[in-house]
């Protein structure tokens, strides 16, 4: 018996439509494995990525810049912000995460640094060091979603929506507990992955607005990708 991990991607077109890219059956991760996943992709025809949302996974970032070169790789800040809250008391979270607030929530990467800056000079930054130092070893990855508007923060700031496909395929795969080889365990993933991408025929509401800021910031390329 041994356990293995299952890596998946989701993409959202132009049109605001979200589409599984596929699901990659691994024992580890690291640069390698994701330089073999990005060249699958593109050679599958993925013409272009113009935002990358990621989860702190190892190499990804990197990657991504070396395939895709021109595109926005964005941490995810809700993930960021559980690390931060992980250091305090339960009874401390919800004072933390009030205070983190002024960072992601600066209304540009200049205010945010500066409430950085005083979030680690306050007294939360000076009881946990290590939270302000998480924040600016991954800086540049953060603060990309800043230079755009409200709406567009909303589509792009946070891989909840990859959670949520996490979440129902570890449904689907506890209810067999363990399987012969990844050949079955992939058949029972895809049949979970179909049902929930039948589900996926609307884009979100905020999509119209940060459709059309999307154009005007990146021109041809997100015209480049539209169905």
């Amino acid at each position: 018996m041994r356990n293995k991990a299952v890596y998946m991607g989701i993409g959202v077109t132009c049109a605001g439509c979200k589409e599984v890219l596929g699901f990659w059956i691994e024992q580890t991760e690291g640069a390698k494995f994701w330089l073999k996943v990005m060249h699958e992709l593109k050679a599958r025809g993925m013409q272009d990525v113009l935002v990358a949302v990621t989860d702190g996974l190892k190499g990804f970032p990197e990657v991504i810049e070396a395939v895709y070169s021109q595109t926005l790789v964005q941490a995810c800040i809700v993930h960021l912000i559980r690390y931060s809250l992980a250091h305090a008391s339960y009874q401390e979270r919800k004072k933390l995460a009030a205070a983190l607030q002024a960072i992601y929530r600066a209304p540009g990467a200049e205010q945010a640094e500066a409430a950085l800056d005083a979030f680690e000079a306050g007294p939360w930054g000076r009881k946990y060091p290590a939270i302000a130092r998480s924040w600016r070893s991954r800086w540049t990855q953060i603060i990309p979603f800043l230079a755009f508007s409200e709406p567009l923060r909303r589509a792009i700031y946070t891989t909840n929506a990859m959670e949520s496909l996490h979440s129902t395929v570890r449904r689907a795969v506890r209810t067999r507990g363990h399987f012969p080889n990844d050949r079955a365990a992939a058949k029972l993933i895809y049949l979970a992955l179909r049902k929930v991408a039948r589900k996926w025929v609307r884009p979100p509401a905020f999509w119209h607005p940060a459709r059309t800021e999307f154009a005007l910031q990146l021109g041809a390329r997100f015209r480049l990708v539209t169905p």
